[in-house]
């Protein structure tokens, strides 16, 4: 009888909350969003926004002109955080990068030079990809890190002019070269003199985030910053 009782309770459970967690896959319960509370808790983090020099500023060393960067978690094979990127950018679970984005956005607060940033400017997509996908992935983190820094996102200071290969299986250097003159900026005089934060997902060479970064630098005065959800230190 109570092997029958749990059986109809699991039943209904899948019905009024039919969705998984999008890290473990285990069944979400009441109050809980896209992440249950055992991997929220267990997430993680690389804490770098407390260390002016950490893994991810050294990793950009002599790449581009950056102040400081950090990166909300560590990116660790076949892990959570993997399968959550994963749902992100190729499962059309859009809702993950906003919830990841807020939590991230919770920490940065707390910590400068990122609470002072003027504008948060996620990495854009070329149209292309756009449309196919449906949203810019680095869009939604940022729209969930505005949220809880109540900086606003430029989606109009960078755009993407090229649409590349995916990086996915290039080596470092055909990353490099994959990225070179992508990027372009808007040069409208309200983006002059003001404290630019990039948001990406997962930092790996760092190619895209340099390139960004150099065509940010072109515009007088700016200071550029960086906030990845996740860092993989290959």
């Amino acid at each position: 009888m109570l092997e029958k009782l749990q059986q109809y309770s699991t039943a209904f459970g899948n019905i009024v909350f039919p969705n998984g967690c999008f890290m473990c896959d285990r069944n979400l319960i009441k109050g809980e969003g896209v992440i249950c509370t055992y991997c929220k808790i267990s997430l993680p983090k690389t804490h770098f926004q407390i260390i002016e020099e950490n893994a991810v500023i050294k990793h950009l060393w002599g790449k581009a002109n950056i102040v400081a960067a950090t990166a909300f978690l560590h990116f660790i094979k076949g892990s959570g955080v993997q399968e959550a990127i994963h749902q992100l950018k190729y499962k059309g679970k859009k809702q993950v990068g906003v919830v990841l984005g807020e939590w991230f956005g919770y920490d940065l607060i707390q910590s400068e030079p990122y609470a002072s940033a003027d504008f948060l400017v996620p990495v854009p997509l070329h149209s292309a990809r756009f449309h196919s996908r449906g949203y810019n992935q680095s869009e939604m983190i940022a729209n969930g890190m505005s949220k809880a820094m109540n900086i606003p996102v430029e989606k109009s200071l960078l755009q993407r002019g090229v649409e590349t290969q995916t990086q996915t299986r290039k080596h470092r250097y055909e990353r490099f070269e994959n990225m070179k003159d992508v990027f372009l900026h808007n040069d409208d005089e309200k983006f002059h003199n003001k404290k630019y934060l990039i948001i990406d997902d997962v930092l790996t060479t760092g190619s895209t985030i340099a390139a960004c970064a150099e065509v940010l630098n072109l515009l007088p005065g700016a200071k550029v910053m960086v906030a990845t959800l996740a860092f993989a230190n290959k």
